[in-house]
């Protein structure tokens, strides 16, 4: 009995020992520390590197007409009827329509005034010639009671002195009194002619207001100066407030400010793509760089262009853009409107330079560094960037052939070390 139990003693250590021995490289393995064979690498490389910058954009004519509120003096406008983005239109058809409720108002105003003003005029014309009757009849009274004075005065050699003296001062009076009337008659005309004049320049200023409202009904009908696409502009009016969201295009029902544009209509002889690069590209372009365009409607075409205009910036802090319009160089008849495009933009080529894929450069408390291998194990190298692309950075500061990593050799250590653990754990489980 003691020998058996001394053979089961053996036997159970054996198992153990030989158990030992087949998980012990498993346990070094899932153990020990990360090497720089499990860490990505990739070598640094010498030859000329073009920088590109990536977009979106969408189609659009150029050299645009636009089509805007008329300037009729009122402080909103109400679109009534608008054309859609798209629709074609020539020139002289109408593009968009404004209430003229308001301006119909004051055409009647002025009718009205207009009218009143015209049986003001015939009412002072007929007061005028009234009164210049009048004078009239004045004037012949008094010449004829001058005439009689003076035959009176005749007979005063027969008469006695005061009656003589009576007769003179009558014809004296008589006298002054034509003197007087003749005197003032042109006066009096000028001033009833005045009366006339007053009422003729109010129903003049009456006229100008009726034709002005005319005029301004007209002009509620906005029509294409051009053949062409209509391109409904952004609702900028100032009054609505789109934190962080893109504006709405006008449409019936909106209001706008007098000269404000509602649309356009571009020259599709001259076409442009508009797009938002991201601003940290915004310091590699520069006006007349080249540029293709990839029509997504047109894929088996190709279509050269360049940079013709950098606006200004838009979007959250987080996240900004800056408009972009490129001009192409090769139009076609197909092209249309809002038709999708991408855009590779050329910015830079640097001739015989270092360079290296964008991820192997780290920064870190303002260093610009990459983890260079030295024997088994890897090392921080501070480099100096000279430019970079979404996929590439040229570098000084290394030499060609070196070798750098791709990823942070610390953080492959530490997720080695937590995946071999649990790894161990699992074998030992087994």
């Amino acid at each position: 009995m003691k020998r058996l139990r001394q053979a089961l003693a053996l036997a159970c250590v054996a198992a153990v020992l030989i158990a030992l021995a087949f998980l012990a490289p498993r346990f070094k393995q899932f153990l020990s520390p990360a090497s720089a064979a499990f860490t990505p690498t990739t070598r640094v490389r010498r030859g000329d590197v073009t920088f590109t910058v990536y977009a979106n954009g969408s189609l659009q004519g150029g050299n645009s007409k636009m089509v805007v509120a008329p300037m009729t003096g009122n402080n909103s406008l109400t679109i009534t009827e608008l054309g859609k983005s798209g629709d074609l239109v020539h020139e002289g058809d109408v593009v968009a329509r404004f209430d003229t409720t308001e301006e119909t108002y004051k055409l009647r105003e002025a009718e009205a005034d207009m009218e009143e003003a015209e049986q003001q005029v015939v009412q002072a014309e007929a007061e005028a010639a009234a009164k210049e009757e009048e004078l009239t009849n004045e004037l012949i009274t008094a010449r004829g009671t001058l005439s009689d004075a003076e035959l009176e005065a005749r007979r005063n050699p027969l008469l006695a002195a005061i009656a003589a003296r009576q007769n003179e001062l009558a014809v004296q009076g008589a006298r002054e009194r034509l003197a007087k009337l003749e005197h003032d008659y042109p006066e009096r005309k000028a001033a009833a002619k005045a009366s006339i004049n007053i009422q003729q320049a109010a129903r003049e200023k009456a006229k100008i207001q009726v034709e002005m409202a005319h005029r301004n009904i007209d002009m509620m009908s906005v029509k294409a100066t051009a053949s062409g696409y209509v391109n409904v502009e952004k609702n900028m009016n100032q009054n609505m407030i789109y934190s962080g969201m893109t504006l709405p295009l006008y449409q019936v029902g909106d209001q706008t400010r007098p000269g404000m544009a509602v649309a356009q209509i571009p020259d599709m002889n001259h076409w442009e793509v508009s797009a938002e690069v991201a601003e940290t590209d915004r310091g590699h372009l520069s006006i007349a760089q080249p540029a293709e365009v990839h029509v997504v409607a047109l894929p088996n075409r190709t279509f050269q262009a360049h940079v013709k205009d950098l606006g200004g910036t838009t979007g959250n802090f987080w996240e900004r853009h800056f408009e972009c319009k490129l001009s192409l160089d090769n139009p076609v008849p197909e092209l249309r409107p809002g038709m999708s495009a991408r855009i590779l933009i050329t910015t830079e080529t640097l001739r015989n330079a270092l360079w290296l894929p964008a991820q192997a450069l780290f920064e870190s408390d303002g260093r610009t560094f990459v983890h260079l291998r030295s024997g088994k194990s890897f090392t921080q190298k501070d480099v100096q960037l000279v430019r970079r692309s979404e996929s590439k950075v040229v570098v000084t500061g290394l030499k060609e052939g070196d070798e750098v990593s791709l990823a942070s050799p610390d953080q492959q250590e530490a997720g080695s070390k937590k995946g071999g653990a649990a790894n161990a754990a699992k074998a030992v489980a087994k």
